[in-house]
């Protein structure tokens, strides 16, 4: 199948998916899409035959860690940091800081080290390494299920900077800690004999090395912006920032995500008041809602149809069935304890940990993550894992955030 052959035929589906949940399914458009997918990829694995051997051969056309990782994801953030409020976002930032850093490697280690022992209970081979990659590939909440899902759930507008804050930067840390543990696995051996200071300086450039790049070329594109007054310039200059951006943090060796995160903020805050003119401002605002809205559904589709690509063996459903509450408990400790701490010096509601607890969403990024491993039983295990929990994330955390948060907040 040729590359406009499979985009040819991922759009069709994501529209025929998507005009079914407007029909009938009365969702949120990316669980919706995404149960559509997932329906019929189990329909074509009981019918079996040429349309399951041609969605195969879509997925292989369209690989989703390569389609994820490799351009779409630097869209989905730009265009979700476009529309964060950064003054909001500021009064906020010490606690967003720990938990995208901290609160990621805590939920890292609690997760690896569950699952290395369930799996061994269960007869399931996984050596500890390969299970703290689990962990880290699973940690981080996907900004790209949580902005769409937070603006319809109800959700308390602090506690809603909180969570959106977090989940568009520790998806980026949470990828360098996934690179820094696959080196150790023997994924990269430059990086795995450099001892813990090549691990601290890998860490580094990644982390403040995306960071800065962002600030940097978010002020380039700002001031690009400033000089110019024609909306269709100005959308071609974030265009080009996203993906002349993105693609140049790949070759600097810095990390993409938090970048466009970084650029993206920027744009969307001081080049939205200081550089655009109110048609500029509507004209942006429509292409990137357009965009990301399109986007998400074409990768929820995606996620949907990987299950076609997943081995089971005993004992993996489950350990699947095991590891969504040690996620959550995992996520569950990973902020109440830097919440906790941070109480001594400022004030949280009550149900600040346990509303971030279950909108902590798990989406595309893990599943992109865990398809990008080296083939071997431990990625089966890895990939069989990921997709149950990402599946239960979505579907049933996200179908029921906004309950929660009704229920939780009037207590």
């Amino acid at each position: 199948m040729g590359l406009f052959d499979a985009v040819g035929a991922l759009f069709t589906l994501t529209a025929l998916f998507a005009y079914v949940n407007y029909q009938y399914l009365k969702l949120p458009t990316p669980i919706g899409v995404m149960l559509a997918g997932l329906v019929f990829s189990l329909a074509l694995v009981v019918v079996g035959g040429p349309a399951e051997d041609w969605a195969r051969m879509l997925l292989t056309a369209m690989p989703l860690e390569q389609v994820l990782m490799q351009g779409m994801l630097a869209f989905l953030l730009f265009a979700g940091a476009l529309h964060v409020n950064l003054s909001d976002l500021g009064r906020r930032w010490p606690s967003i800081l720990i938990l995208a850093t901290l609160g990621v490697l805590i939920s890292t280690f609690i997760v690896g080290t569950g699952i290395y022992y369930l799996a061994g209970w269960l007869g399931v081979e996984l050596p500890y390494v390969y299970a703290l990659l689990f962990g880290a590939l699973i940690s981080p909440t996907d900004p790209i299920a949580v902005l769409g899902l937070l603006k319809k759930a109800g959700v308390p507008k602090d506690l809603e900077v909180l969570i959106t804050g977090e989940s568009l930067f520790n998806d980026g840390v949470g990828v360098v800690v996934f690179a820094v543990i696959l080196s150790l696995a023997g994924g990269h051996g430059a990086h795995a004999s450099a001892g813990l200071t090549g691990v601290a300086l890998f860490f580094a450039r990644e982390a403040l090395g995306g960071l800065v790049l962002g600030l940097v070329l978010g002020l380039i594109a700002f001031y690009l912006l400033r000089r110019t007054d024609d909306y269709s310039v100005e959308v071609l200059i974030t265009l080009a920032l996203v993906t002349g951006g993105y693609a140049l943090a790949a070759n600097l060796h810095t990390s993409g995500p938090l970048a466009m995160v970084v650029a993206g903020l920027l744009i969307g805050n001081h080049g939205r008041a200081l550089a655009m003119s109110e048609r500029t401002r509507e004209h942006l605002d429509t292409f990137w809602e357009m965009t990301d809205e399109i986007l998400n559904a074409l990768l929820f589709v995606l996620i949907g149809l990987e299950i076609l690509l997943i081995r089971y063996t005993p004992g993996y459903l489950e350990l699947v069935a095991l590891a969504v509450p040690l996620v959550l408990i995992a996520r569950f400790v990973s902020v109440g304890l830097p919440i906790g701490a941070l109480r001594l010096v400022r004030h949280f509601a009550e149900y600040t940990v346990r509303l971030m607890t279950w909108g902590g969403l798990r989406g595309g990024i893990s599943v992109a993550l865990a398809l990008s491993l080296p083939a071997g039983p431990e990625r089966d295990a890895i990939l069989a894992l990921t997709y149950g929990v990402v599946v239960f994330s979505v579907l049933v955390q996200g179908l029921t955030i906004g309950r929660v948060a009704r229920m939780t907040t009037r207590r």
